[in-house]
């Protein structure tokens, strides 16, 4: 059975929501960071990390994101079929990694962005990356402006666009904490996909296994 190795609050969430709306079985493992067992399926210790029946292991959450709607086209989740279509799918799952995802690692991770012990130094690194996540924010939000969901015209399915940038709206909540209310755009596309019962589902499970 696919087995999805994954972390409460991390980008694994994407690939666990995919696999709910896929609807096919699989085990979702919770995983510690640094952990040996994660460190046996991904040197990195990052997740999420999938591993099918064969022992075949896929890392990088757009990787797997990719694999999942191409293995299972029945669910709708890869595109219509056009190239213009899937290009605009990739460019978006890209912009989430390259763009969005790495612009809240410094805010998170700010060990790994300097070396100053200084307080003001550390401070600084974390004002650059809140603004930086702001504006890729704000590009995502015009983006979404009549839209229901990321790609095509924005109003016929979802995608596992949607499915990967959940857990991002979701952080902006540590970053700005009293000013999300200007991204009104992508708090609607939050609550959208929040008040789907799989996605209810997974974000349970993951809530209880401590």
């Amino acid at each position: 059975m696919t087995t999805l190795f994954y972390s409460p609050g991390a980008c694994s969430l994407a690939p666990h929501i995919v696999l709910e709306w896929i609807g096919q079985p699989y085990v979702a493992h919770r995983v510690k960071y640094g952990s040996e067992e994660l460190l046996a399926v991904n040197p990195t210790g990052a997740v999420p990390v999938l591993r099918e029946d064969d022992g075949w292991i896929l890392t990088q959450a757009s990787a797997i994101l990719d694999y999942l709607a191409q293995k299972h086209p029945e669910a709708g989740l890869g595109g219509n079929g056009d190239p213009r279509h899937a290009a605009e799918l990739h460019k978006w799952t890209a912009f989430l990694t390259s763009d969005l995802h790495a612009a809240y690692w410094p805010f998170f991770m700010t060990d790994r962005f300097t070396t100053d012990t200084d307080k003001a130094a550390r401070d600084a690194v974390v004002e650059a990356a809140r603004l930086m996540i702001a504006k890729k924010l704000t590009i995502l939000d015009e983006h979404m402006q009549g839209r229901d969901w990321m790609v095509g015209d924005g109003k016929g399915r979802r995608s596992i666009a949607d499915a990967y940038i959940f857990p991002m709206i979701r952080w902006a909540r540590a970053v700005f904490p009293d000013d999300l209310a200007r991204w009104p755009n992508l708090n609607a596309l939050r609550d959208r996909i929040g008040a789907d019962e799989a996605v209810r589902r997974v974000l349970a499970d993951e809530a209880s296994k401590g």
